[in-house]
């Protein structure tokens, strides 16, 4: 079995969502993507090489909506003959495409695959697809469906986190996240030729333990809770909601590309491999649970022969406080290992493309490190997770 390199690894900075209009709000997310593309392009990629470009879109509506992936194409001028597709595994759906590519190559069927993600919530919304299941009573019973921040405060709830652990992380992830170096895989956005956005936006340096306190929860009345308790009898909820609008992800628009190839595509290339995508595990719990993703790291940690002892840097997705303080603690790895210069609940969560962020920030981290493993985790809606295990050279 061939071994899926990785040859190069570029995103856009995750602009904020914000009322009124955010950095990145006149910018389609198939237009972040182009942007991505042409980078790689000039950057010396052979775009009529490529076999496939698999991309993660977690709301395919709108103008995300039939094959984002193949109208990047077309708005990056790349070759007309190049195939491209979409993936959509909710929050996951960045390392799907990730995976899938991975495969492809792998299995000797393909040899040069661009991977990744592009979301733009600014402009497609969360629920612009109009999901049945948030408005179907009896489709809702059956799959357990909540509101997200309804998953992360039962996840909360369960496993022992209080109210002050969460705006802690919190303020650790804004403090990390403003005191970031620059991330070498960051491409600009620019419109008409001139830079809108370098760096991601969201970072609060003057946050504190005593402002976040003073916040209100944001699901202790949802009554999305009826189904909770309905679901799991026994379950006492919380008596105030834990997670806040400083807890909870924040809103953001983005892209993400990763060039993975076989050894022969980077010889043909002229180029050697920064590193390698290693192995990959999708799990899930019971919905509306978010407790799965820590089954998905050892699933494949396993398949790359290794222990948690051996990874250099983890990036969690911070799918509200308690993800990645749960993924600490389950899996007894270092805090000072994990999402070293925050992350979504500081500088955003854009969805499908959060998947191809997460790796890339890994390899940068990485790669000033002297190489080693990676570990990338996201958990999302309806109890699923998915983590990719990778190696920097």
């Amino acid at each position: 079995m061939s071994e899926a390199f990785i040859y190069d690894t570029v995103r856009t900075p995750r602009g904020r969502v914000k009322r009124g209009g955010g950095t990145l709000a006149g910018v389609p997310s198939y237009e972040l993507l182009a942007q991505l593309l042409r980078e790689l392009g000039t950057r010396g990629l052979p775009a009529e090489r490529v076999d496939d470009v698999v991309i993660g879109v977690n709301t395919p509506a709108a103008e995300q909506a039939t094959d984002l992936a193949r109208v990047a194409i077309m708005a990056a001028e790349w070759p007309d003959t190049v195939p491209a597709g979409i993936v959509s595994r909710m929050c996951c759906s960045g390392l799907d495409a990730i995976a899938s590519a991975s495969a492809q190559v792998r299995s000797g069927q393909a040899d040069l695959v661009v991977a990744g993600g592009a979301e733009s919530l600014s402009r497609v919304p969360m629920f612009s697809d109009k999901p049945t299941l948030a408005t179907d009573a009896e489709l809702g019973e059956l799959t357990g469906f909540v509101t997200i921040g309804v998953s992360a405060d039962l996840t909360a709830a369960e496993h022992g986190f209080s109210r002050e652990e969460l705006d802690a992380y919190a303020v650790q992830s804004h403090l990390r996240a403003a005191a970031a170096p620059e991330w070498e895989s960051i491409v600009p956005v620019r419109v008409d030729g001139e830079v809108i956005l370098r760096t991601d936006e969201g970072a609060r340096p003057d946050t504190t333990a005593e402002g976040l306190a003073a916040l209100a929860p944001l699901f202790g009345d949802d009554p999305l809770w009826a189904r909770v308790e309905a679901r799991f009898p026994g379950f006492s909820r919380p008596s105030a909601g834990l997670h806040t609008v400083a807890t909870a992800p924040q809103l953001s628009d983005a892209a993400s590309a990763i060039v993975i190839g076989s050894a022969e595509a980077g010889r043909s290339m002229g180029r050697e491999p920064l590193g390698r995508v290693v192995s990959w595990a999708h799990t899930a719990a019971r919905s509306p649970r978010l407790d799965g993703a820590a089954e998905a790291a050892r699933r494949a940690l396993a398949k790359a022969g290794i222990g948690i002892q051996d990874v250099r840097v983890a990036e969690f997705n911070e799918s509200f406080s308690v993800t990645p303080l749960l993924l600490m603690r389950e899996l007894g790895i270092s805090a000072d290992k994990v999402n070293v210069h925050g992350g979504g609940v500081s500088v955003g969560h854009p969805l499908g493309a959060t998947g191809g962020i997460l790796l890339a920030n890994a390899m940068d981290l990485l790669r000033r490190s002297g190489g080693g493993y990676g570990l990338l985790v996201i958990p999302a809606a309806l109890g699923v997770s998915m983590a990719v295990v990778i190696e920097s050279f």
